[in-house]
């Protein structure tokens, strides 16, 4: 059974996707950026990004019954690599007793210039 799960923001309805999507044991939750549901981008550093982006990503597992201890994978899409060592710190602080797979590449660009990184995760339930 899939079940689809929306944080309300303004690209889900313009590009046709939902934040989160589960179907059966495996959660997957689509490339979340810093930015409230009006589209306006929050946090000036990778760091602060990061951060925004992992409680947004928190939200979006626990309204499909998970949460971050189920992440399995992490992809971290920085618009420039030299923010590797701030995107790292965040991701440590979230993942460090869970140890994901983790993916951290540069980009070109995002769709706002403000937007600094991009961040999804794959999650998978136990029961």
């Amino acid at each position: 059974m899939r079940q689809n799960y929306s944080s309300g923001t303004i690209w889900e309805d313009k590009l046709g996707y939902s934040r989160c999507v589960r179907v059966g044991n495996f959660i997957k939750v689509s490339g979340t950026t810093s930015v409230d549901t009006k589209g306006n981008v929050i946090g000036e550093t990778v760091y602060e990004q990061c951060q925004n982006i992992y409680k947004k990503i928190e939200h979006a597992l626990v309204m499909s019954g998970s949460g971050m201890d189920h992440v399995v994978t992490t992809r971290v899409y920085l618009t420039d690599i030299n923010g590797w060592e701030e995107a790292g710190k965040a991701h440590s602080e979230v993942f460090d007793d869970i140890r994901p797979t983790a993916t951290m590449v540069a980009v070109s660009a995002l769709i706002d210039p403000k937007m600094l990184v991009e961040i999804e995760v794959e999650a998978f339930m136990h029961y």
